[in-house]
């Protein structure tokens, strides 16, 4: 996929951005329907099963998001030496990422592995305790793979040849979907293991799916002249440290925002297995309609980091505003679907009645913040594509922890006996205004760091130049 010339119009910068930005979405979307697949085959194991599988997700993507997060460093990164005319140096830089993804990978495997613990001392309903630690400890097996994946596609995304991320994405809902079934119910000959099933199918799913990016790595035409796996090369310093500098602030960025969200579930978590389960698959849906807006984001990112790469300050502005375009064409159809299609939708997830009634009422709140959530995430991708991620690291602190959850704990759980709690509803007020308050900051920080012409004085260095 080429990238428009430097000054094409904004339309062909809309087109451009949409052809990127399409099979992120996809592949995003498939990502979302990994958690939809989970869910129904929970839901309809059994309500406890439901509620065990919600928290282990929260658990098993509140410590991934660090990791996720900072491999969001390559594509900027890649896009720029792209942009720059410096392809030969892309080879080397990507045989550090898999050196930082490997690294990240163990240590997230060593956490799940003594998460547990804190069930108990978190509150957690005894009743989905089991089947919450027997979900973490089988889907722990695929960390690894699935940060050695994503430094695979994090290339790929940044070089603008985005279709792997979606064919592999639906490819891992070909093992999972009967994988999961098979071992959640116990069919087949094979015993029934409940919500562990599930995550041993899910680590199942992604290293078959890492497996099959290096495969078309190592062989594809198009990454030839890249020679990506041309040598071994020990970790080195400078880039790991240039991929750290910009990527761990995304890292936490992105996991105070995801961590909203799943802080969010694990409070909901202590009101009992009905809450929990009404508030996962409204969470399921809402994550879905997130993702077409993620993967605009993400080729926000790469088109603002071309652009940066050439020196095009007229081209990064246009970059992200047709980025904002689309993204608040798409959040309009997210609202309306979900303001009229909130009882069908969660009438494909459950069978129980009040169980149901609660998960629709709460999609009425996730269409509140469908326009919220669009312009946060697109303005954080228009930063990363600029190399500003530190001060947008504190402004979602402000946003996501200093507004948005004190406010949610707080209406959800009781404010100290000045007002009677709202459980779910309470919370989810709370997100509404902690992704406002992200979407008012990250926008007007965006404005103001495109202004400058050349790179931001808060962006951090090109990675440093490299011999092959």
């Amino acid at each position: 996929m080429t990238p428009s010339a430097p000054d094409a119009p904004f339309a062909r910068e809309v087109r451009a951005t949409a052809l990127l930005a399409a099979p992120l979405v996809a592949g995003h979307l498939s990502t979302g329907l990994i958690g939809f697949v989970d869910s129904v085959i929970a839901g309809h194991h059994g309500t406890a099963t439901l509620a065990s599988v919600a928290v282990g997700t929260a658990l098993f993507w509140l410590p991934m998001l660090v990791p996720m997060g900072t491999l969001m460093s390559l594509p900027p990164a890649v896009s720029q030496l792209d942009g720059g005319g410096r392809r030969d140096e892309i080879g080397p830089l990507f045989r550090q990422a898999l050196w930082l993804a490997a690294g990240l990978g163990v240590l997230l495997f060593a956490f799940l592995s003594v998460v547990g613990v804190v069930l108990a001392p978190m509150g957690i309903a005894p009743e989905v305790r089991p089947g919450t630690l027997a979900f973490l400890h089988g889907i722990r097996w695929g960390v690894p793979a699935l940060t050695l994946y994503l430094a695979m596609r994090y290339l790929s995304d940044g070089l603008h040849w985005t279709l792997p991320t979606m064919l592999l994405g639906f490819g891992g809902l070909l093992v999972l979907l009967p994988l999961g079934y098979v071992l959640t119910f116990g069919r087949y000959g094979f015993p029934e293991l409940g919500a562990g099933g599930l995550g041993i199918a899910s680590a199942a799913m992604m290293w078959a799916q890492a497996l099959a990016f290096a495969g078309y790595l190592l062989r594809a035409r198009r990454f030839a002249a890249l020679r990506l796996f041309a040598r071994f090369e020990p970790p080195r310093a400078a880039p790991l440290r240039s991929l750290l500098a910009t990527g761990l602030p995304i890292g936490v960025t992105v996991a105070m925002e995801g961590g909203l969200f799943i802080v969010t579930a694990l409070l909901i978590g202590r009101l009992g297995a009905l809450p929990v389960a009404a508030h996962q698959i409204a969470i399921n849906v809402a994550s879905l309609c997130f993702m077409v807006p993620m993967g605009l984001a993400e080729a926000t990112t790469v088109r603002v980091g071309h652009a940066r790469g050439r020196g095009s300050a007229t081209g990064i502005r246009r970059a992200a505003f047709a980025g904002y375009a689309l993204a608040l064409g798409t959040q309009s159809l997210s609202a309306l679907l979900l303001l009229s299609g909130h009882d069908a939708l969660v009438a494909l997830y459950t069978r129980d009645a009040a169980v149901a009634a609660l998960a629709a009422s709460l999609l009425l709140y996730a269409a509140a913040f469908q326009f919220p959530d669009g312009i946060q995430v697109l303005s954080a991708g228009a930063l990363r594509g600029l190399g500003d991620t530190r001060v947008p690291m504190l402004l979602a602190a402000l946003a996501y922890w200093g507004i948005g959850m004190p406010l949610g704990a707080g209406l959800g759980l009781g404010l100290g006996g000045v007002m009677p709690a709202l459980g779910p509803r309470g919370m989810w007020i709370g997100l509404i205004a902690g992704l406002s308050v992200a979407a008012w900051l990250l926008s007007r920080r965006f404005l103001r760091s495109s202004a400058v012409p050349g790179p931001h004085p808060s962006a951090a260095a090109a990675p440093p130049r490299q011999r092959e």
